[in-house]
């Protein structure tokens, strides 16, 4: 399949010297990732905190400009356009947040807070952008009244439900769903969930799901990657990789996730220590001051992200090894 967004070697650093401050380390937050989503496919990007993901899921949409590499949206390089230059494609990407209350405006009522993007992107005038936007909250699950309601009146799942209808008021091709059940309680966050895999599949939606919640990455994403410490370390089809991890960082992640109903769960992987500040990397491999199969040459050696199955790469040492 044609990519609708496709990520070459993207790199973002933050920080670094400055005249007052020559020694200062910059902070690699993202080191090389190669990513590629198709119309209608669902990437989840798992990792623990630190590992770069919201990083990632924002210069796709270029709300961050990346240090080095490049960032394509339906065949056209988007790393360098300035402002002007993106707006109109602002409206063909958008995102959902962590923090739904965050992203709205506590000035303004949930209608005019959905309409306002119809109206900004010229694609209805305000009469209509307001019925518009009361359909899409009766799609996602909201009474008529929620309309004239400030966000403060409205639940924490109420308001994840707001945002996911403005992120697509202004009718996206691409949507990057940051940690968007992370907030909400397990019952509330499954049917954020379900809401999120129906829209995709009627809107032929791409979407980069970020979460560290496995769960939720499995019951709605096509594939997986997995980032630690700003590298991918594994990448394939969902199914595929929960059945049969092959980077001990996914084998550690899967382990320490509830089991499926009906399914035993095997022994748990404890991680040695916290992630490396990315300040301070360790050299070779990232993972391999708290992987439990580390060699001594994986302090040497940066594993390059190579093919392991059909449609699957990884990026360790051992299967370098192993492999033909």
């Amino acid at each position: 399949m044609t990519a609708l967004v496709e990520a070459q070697d993207l790199r973002m650093e933050f920080g670094g010297p400055t005249l007052f401050a020559p020694r200062r380390a910059a902070v690699r937050a993202v080191a090389g990732v190669d990513l590629a989503i198709a119309r209608g496919e669902a990437l989840g990007l798992v990792g623990e905190s630190g590992s770069g993901k919201s990083t990632v899921g924002r210069m796709l949409l270029r709300l961050l400009r990346p240090t080095a590499g490049r960032v394509a949206f339906d065949g056209r390089d988007i790393t360098a356009l300035d402002r002007a230059a993106l707006r109109p494609l602002r409206r063909r990407m958008q995102m959902v947040f962590q923090d739904p209350f965050g992203s709205l405006n506590p000035r303004l009522a949930i209608g005019a807070a959905v309409a306002e993007g119809i109206v900004l992107h010229g694609i209805a005038p305000r009469a209509e952008a307001r019925e518009r936007a009361a359909a899409l909250l009766a799609r996602v699950g909201l009474p008529p009244e929620a309309m004239a309601r400030p966000p403060r009146a409205l639940s924490g799942g109420q308001r994840q439900r707001v945002a996911i209808a403005r992120a697509l008021a202004v009718e996206p091709e691409f949507l990057v769903a940051d940690e968007p059940v992370s907030a909400l309680d397990v019952s509330v966050g499954a049917e954020i969930l379900a809401l999120l895999r129906e829209l995709r599949a009627e809107r032929q939606l791409a979407m980069l799901f970020v979460s560290h919640d496995l769960g939720a990455v499995r019951a709605l994403c096509d594939r997986v990657a997995v980032l630690y410490l700003g590298r991918v370390m594994e990448e394939g089809p969902a199914s595929a990789l929960f059945r049969d991890p092959r980077h001990p960082y996914t084998r550690a992640l899967l382990s320490a996730s509830p089991a499926r109903p009906g399914r035993a769960r095997g022994p748990r992987i404890v991680l040695r220590g916290e992630i490396p500040s990315p300040a301070a990397p360790p050299s070779g491999c990232v993972f391999r001051t708290r992987c439990p199969a580390a060699l001594p040459a994986c302090a040497e050696v940066v594993p390059a992200l190579r093919e392991v199955a059909p449609g699957r790469r990884a990026a360790c040492i051992r299967d370098e090894v192993v492999m033909p």
